[in-house]
């Protein structure tokens, strides 16, 4: 199939000579923004049961919970390899030696090929990434950073506890240090429309940045955002809307940038708003029909 942007399938194959596979890992972490350094109560928009998979649990060790996704992906690939995925909460809000005992005990687990660390621009410290930079050596690594969005107004509205600056300069600094470095971001935060996110493309772009995760709003149960929808509502994009406005996106992107992926899923029972009832595979399929058209 023709390909009208750079697919993080594609890339991660010529990663490895074989397949790998990423292990979620809740290591019990928490944030800035939650536990009072810098805010209470996180993002306005976040809870981590939309994406912790069933293997995954802080009350298990790391090792077990890698051993425990390794059974879980085993079963349909039995030749699998794979990467730790340190993704729930911020994974590198604590003590530089606490930190390496927990990504050096995912490295010690047969079959673990790698690591990918989910965290905030700002919970990395020159030490910290000093030690990065030399376990980049020694492994494959992946830094992916939340970066939600360019604009600081927005930022303050969902609770951030940063600003786009601080974002920047965590990215290039990671990136100087050879880190492959990613991204996330979210389109339709309140405030923000089409023409703001398409906006923010080209600074997304700047960044030096190796991989994007794009994710849609969605409104989950028991967030603060959801009490804000329900009190008053705002605009919420519908399939044919985000695919229209993801098409324009990329192509304001850099070709050389990896895109993961376009669309979040949350439980059913946990997701507000919007309701699509599509799978992520159904969206990228439709997207290519929209820019194989365009």
């Amino acid at each position: 199939m023709e390909q009208y942007y750079n697919d993080f399938g594609s890339w991660i194959r010529k990663q490895f000579p074989f397949r790998v596979q990423k292990i979620s890992i809740d290591a019990g972490f928490t944030c800035p923004n939650r536990d009072g350094r810098i805010g209470k109560g996180g993002c306005i928009f976040c809870d981590n049961r939309t994406f912790n998979p069933a293997y995954c649990g802080s009350h298990k060790t790391i090792t077990q919970q890698l051993e425990d996704g390794k059974q879980f992906f085993a079963k349909k690939y039995p030749d699998m390899k794979y990467l730790a995925y340190f993704q729930a909460y911020t994974n590198t809000y604590e003590d530089v030696e606490v930190l390496k005992s927990m990504y050096e005990e995912a490295l010690q687990v047969e079959d673990v090929v790698g690591l990918v660390i989910g965290t905030r621009p700002d919970c990395v410290s020159t030490e910290l990434l000093d030690y990065l930079e030399e376990l980049n050596r020694q492994t494959f690594l992946i830094v992916e950073y939340g970066i939600e969005s360019c604009n600081d107004a927005t930022l303050r509205l969902i609770n951030r506890g940063h600003d786009f600056a601080c974002t920047k300069k965590a990215i290039e600094e990671t990136s100087k240090r050879k880190i492959i470095t990613g991204g996330h971001i979210i389109i339709g935060l309140p405030g923000e429309d089409e023409n703001e996110s398409l906006r923010q493309a080209p600074i997304i772009s700047s960044l030096p940045l190796s991989i994007l995760k794009i994710h849609q709003l969605q409104i989950i149960r028991g967030t603060k955002l959801a009490a804000m929808y329900e009190k008053e509502p705002f605009h919420l994009y519908s399939v044919e809307e985000y695919i229209s406005l993801i098409a324009k996106y990329i192509q304001l992107l850099r070709k050389d940038l990896v895109l993961e992926r376009f669309v979040s899923q949350s439980p059913p029972e946990l997701l507000v708003a919007p309701k699509w009832g599509i799978k992520n595979y159904e969206f990228t399929n439709l997207l290519n029909k929209r820019l194989k058209n365009k």
